[in-house]
């Protein structure tokens, strides 16, 4: 009787179904405000159904290390990514970390462990695309659209439809316009081929991601309060028409399907960037043998510490890096240093850095020994930036909208238990919507 009772909970937990709409870079704060005005009817609709909620981004929030977090419920120590920039082991050559240095199982993985069929659509840090029971086609960064998606049959129908992996950015360059007519082209291909796989295939987890959303905030940010831009109207109306698209994806779902929507990480006006590696050469700490560096290669063997994107710092530890000067002896006061001069830094008189965090403090795992040793978090408005060729602290570029930690998105169709949501808590979230269990995450659930 009770291998009958449990062959029942297997048959009941492989009809569980869970959708999951990624809504890149958006902010709550911003979702709540376009509800207020109208302006995303669908949104306030679903909003009485559930629970929509702000919701706290990785360190750094930059969209590969929240969006692995997410996939993987764990920490960057777990899952391997720190940043969308690394250096290859015992060089000072860039690299881009792939799918490949996503060091933990995926909740596809998992799902497919489970005999779940999962579609995944323009999820951060999943190319080149690895085989699973179902479809996948990466996000960015991803180069060539082939190698981005499996199988090949879903590959053909994208290339049918003029899928668009990203949108253009080196549009902004030409016009505001030129780039708001690319987002929108890239939306509207997006879109198409999101609801193609919702339609007609099988699956047990949905799990697809808005990238046009970033891109706007990024470059049309200040388009959203000053009413002479000439985007000013596109930014209102791109939220308008992905509200309808949220509208068309819950139609098709129903009040039964748990519904998710997130973002990666919040938004708001950039006053400035600053370039922390301009920073540390200033400071002493940090010198290259050129002039203008083409890359870390070119990086002196008396530097004491360096920056990849956003404000992860490094410190250059002697038999750590090939030119690594730095004792283990002087490595705590070093970072104790760099710490203080850091929470002092100040652009138009103003403090830069709130928060200024040790690797210990952020990271656990078997790839902990990769984190970065010191990671800077900014007050609102100051972007930092792990650039090597600036010769000044601060400045402005065509960037207009920079990421926030707080202020990320959260949405459930259903009510949740407990308050200060993660990202990392939305992958074990699913699991336990899906009846997965036994998974050691990082993460808690939310149901």
């Amino acid at each position: 009787m009770l291998g009958f009772f449990k062959k029942k909970q297997k048959e009941e937990d492989k009809k569980r179904k869970v959708i999951v709409l990624g809504i890149d870079g958006a902010p709550c704060t911003l979702l709540n405000r376009f509800i207020e005005q109208g302006i995303m009817p669908n949104l306030a609709r679903l909003a009485k159904k559930g629970t929509l909620t702000d919701m706290t981004a990785s360190i750094p929030e930059v969209s590969s290390t929240s969006w692995s977090t997410f996939m993987t419920g764990v920490n960057p120590g777990r899952h391997g990514i720190y940043g969308f920039t690394e250096l290859r082991k015992g060089s000072y050559k860039w690299k881009f970390p792939n799918s490949g240095d996503v060091r933990s199982e995926t909740l596809w993985e998992i799902a497919g462990r489970n005999n779940r069929r999962s579609i995944v659509l323009n999820v951060p840090s999943t190319y080149p695309a690895k085989p699973l029971n179902g479809i996948l086609t990466a996000g960015f960064v991803a180069l060539d659209l082939q190698k981005a998606t499996y199988p090949e049959s879903a590959y053909d129908y994208l290339k049918s439809i003029g899928y668009r992996m990203d949108v253009d950015t080196r549009k902004a360059q030409e016009s505001a316009s030129a780039l708001a007519d690319d987002i929108d082209r890239a939306f509207e291909i997006r879109k198409k081929a999101i609801l193609n796989f919702l339609d007609n295939n099988e699956w047990d987890l949905f799990i697809s991601v808005i990238t046009e959303s970033d891109r706007l905030h990024h470059y049309l940010w200040t388009a959203l309060e000053d009413e002479n831009h000439p985007q000013h109207g596109f930014f209102f109306d791109f939220y308008r028409k992905l509200d309808s698209f949220i509208g068309e994806m819950y139609e098709r779902a129903g009040d039964d399907i748990p519904f998710i929507i997130l973002s990666d990480h919040g938004f708001t006006t950039i006053k400035k960037e600053v370039y922390l590696n301009a920073w540390l050469k200033e400071r002493g700490y940090l010198k290259f043998t050129k002039e203008k560096p083409g890359s870390m290669e070119d990086m002196h063997e008396q530097s004491k510490a360096f920056v990849l994107d956003p404000a992860r710092f490094y410190i250059h530890k002697k038999g750590k890096y090939p030119k690594g000067c730095v004792e283990e002896s002087e490595y705590e006061s070093l970072r104790q240093k760099i710490k203080e001069e850091l929470l002092s830094l100040v652009v138009d008189g103003e403090k830069v850095v709130k928060r200024v965090m040790f690797k210990e403090e952020l990271y656990s795992g078997d790839l902990f020994d990769d984190a970065p040793d010191i990671v800077a978090l900014s007050f609102e408005g100051y972007d930092l930036k792990g650039s090597i060729n600036k010769t000044e602290i601060a400045g402005n570029s065509f960037l207009t909208g920079g990421h926030t930690r707080e202020n990320a998105v959260f949405y459930i169709n259903r009510g949740i238990s407990g308050k200060d949501i993660n990202i990392v808590d939305v992958g074990p979230t699913i699991m336990s919507l899906l009846g997965i269990d036994g998974i050691h995450f990082d993460g808690k659930s939310l149901v």
